[in-house]
């Protein structure tokens, strides 16, 4: 389903009546079962931690925590490092403790661009809201809504009455433009055409009416998504693009962020916003969109073909953009295999962790999306490699500068998996030069602007402040430190008491909503899911050679 949805904008003849079967075949995930997540609690205090808020701010504590139902109330400093706390003065009444002594506690996670799951990758919703959850993601932006409208408004219902073990989910559905006699059903059953202005001012709408937050966009004509944005803007939805290589030509990032785009996913448009010799990518005279070696392989060679870092048009691109207040969701994560196969194809947690439905659909197949790899070559990676310095560098200045750089993930492709690459993301983004505590707060209180601001709302999650929901993290290690103790499978080092190897860290208690979840349970939930699969289906998880 994802591969069709990449064509937007392209002929959907005959497509809809698969892709409606597929949608209704994408299971909700189960009630929550007894014993998963404990409260919300009348008074839950989380005693002793070291609190990273997400504000950018230093580390403080020791500290209490407070939160009554599913909102913090108090944040109270109670001593110093090395000395005992006097227990007078420190918050009493608790119904339940948590003793952080020594620990870290963040706000939720928040990922910008994460897909539920689907059908063509056989990942139950179950699967990936456990994966996210056992690391730290408490909010998710789904970017296309792939599984139907209704069905991604079901699961966020259940999701904020906390009927399930999911994270928050804020749908953004898909926006296309209609292309022969086929209907919408991709859209969840749109009840009309969208050909005209006319029909978009409807469609946005008619959107509005079922409460969506807001669209994802790819390939439309430059006034159709003009009138998107525009009546986006001014219904209080947000718009989030990925902007196809089949229309950055006519509406590039700069021109999408100047009609009313919000947020740019992933970077197509970003480099073409950058053109200052050509206004197309110079395509090899055999390229087809729809040959993905063709596709990724010439996108590694793009930021080469834009301005120069320091450049008169660089500084002018990223100036424009600064005074927009605009947002780049990067998902430096996902692309990560096209600089370096092997380590995506190797990474430890997939023998464990990866179903073997999901691994099947990641291997080299021509009608698979993110499956691309059929002669992928050393040269490819070094493109890539020099694409990422300068990605970087455009990310790390436009954050210097006072920019907005979130995170996302967009697993379920490409040898990415759910919760895992989502950490992974957050070392990307230090290898861009952003400090630890920059990467918490563009994994915290950034996200949580961006979904937010279209609706011209304060963020109630995101920071950990008196008020604010009850999303926190709580992890045993400093991941300031060290971001590697976020992975589910913790970090491997040597125990200097002892001179062994030990694995360390890995979260301990995600927090969503005031209900405290055993993020290492939550894990064994998915090890278990994938055992059980393993017995049934005899596609073999494979990361070592076979040979």
């Amino acid at each position: 389903m994802h591969r069709r949805l990449q064509l937007l904008g392209v002929a959907l003849v005959g497509l809809a009546g698969p892709v409606a079967a597929q949608m209704r075949a994408m299971d909700q995930a189960p009630d929550r079962r007894a014993g998963e997540g404990e409260g919300p609690f009348k008074r839950l205090i989380i005693r002793g931690a070291i609190v990273i808020d997400g504000t950018g701010a230093p580390p403080f504590g020791p500290t209490d925590i407070v939160v009554e139902g599913n909102r913090i109330v108090q944040v109270e400093t109670v001593g110093y490092p090395g000395v005992p706390i006097n227990p007078a003065g420190r918050p009493t009444g608790a119904t339940r403790e948590i003793d952080a002594t020594g620990m870290y506690v963040m706000p939720g996670f928040v990922d910008t661009h994460g897909h539920q799951g689907g059908v063509d990758q056989g990942t139950p919703l179950e699967y990936v809201y456990k994966l996210w959850m056992a690391h730290g993601v408490t909010t998710v932006r789904d970017p296309g809504c792939l599984n139907g409208v209704d069905w991604c408004l079901e699961a966020r219902a259940r999701s904020a009455a906390n009927k399930v073990v999911a994270p928050r989910i804020f749908p953004y559905i898909v926006a296309v433009q209609t292309v022969g006699a086929a209907g919408l059903q991709v859209l969840g059953r749109y009840p009309g055409r969208l050909d005209t202005p006319d029909d978009f001012r409807r469609f946005v709408a008619w959107a509005k009416e079922k409460d969506v937050d807001g669209f994802k966009i790819e390939a439309l004509d430059p006034e159709l998504m003009t009138t998107l944005l525009t009546e986006a803007k001014r219904n209080g939805l947000g718009v989030a693009a990925h902007l196809s290589q089949l229309m950055v030509a006519r509406f590039n990032g700069l021109q999408a962020a100047t009609a009313g785009l919000t947020t740019l996913e992933h970077w197509y448009g970003l480099p073409e916003s950058l053109f200052d010799d050509r206004t197309v990518q110079a395509y090899p005279d055999n390229y087809n969109y729809q040959d993905e070696s063709h596709r990724f392989g010439q996108a590694g060679r793009l930021w080469r073909q834009a301005a120069p870092p320091g450049s008169a048009k660089w500084n002018d691109v990223m100036n424009k953009f600064l005074a927009l207040d605009f947002v780049f969701s990067p998902t430096l994560t996902i692309y990560e295999g096209t600089r370096d196969f092997t380590r995506a194809r190797t990474a430890e947690w997939h023998e464990k962790y990866t179903l073997p439905s999901l691994w099947r659909y990641f291997q080299p197949n021509r009608a698979a999306h993110g499956s691309f790899w059929f002669d992928w070559t050393t040269q490819d990676e070094i493109e890539w490699k020099n694409n990422y310095r300068l990605w970087m560098q455009f990310l790390n200045e436009y954050k210097n500068r006072g920019g907005k750089v979130c995170t996302g993930s967009d697993s379920g492709f490409i040898y990415k998996l759910y919760g895992f690459e989502y950490i992974r993301e957050l070392e990307l983004l230090q290898e861009a030069g952003f400090s630890p505590l920059e990467v918490v707060r563009a994994a915290t209180l950034c996200g949580a602007e961006a979904i937010m601001k279209p609706k011209g709302k304060a963020p109630e999650f995101g920071a950990i402040k008196v008020g604010m929901l009850a999303d926190l993290v709580i992890v045993p290690e400093n991941p300031l430190h060290n971001l590697k103790v976020l992975y589910g499978t913790g970090h491997f080092k040597v125990d200097d008491r002892t001179n062994q190897p030990v694995r360390v860290g890995g979260i301990k208690y995600t927090i969503k909503d005031g209900i405290v979840y055993d993020a290492k349970r939550l894990l064994a939930d998915v090890a278990a899911m994938v055992a059980a699969a393993k017995k049934r289906d005899t596609t073999t998880v494979r990361t070592a050679s076979p040979w």
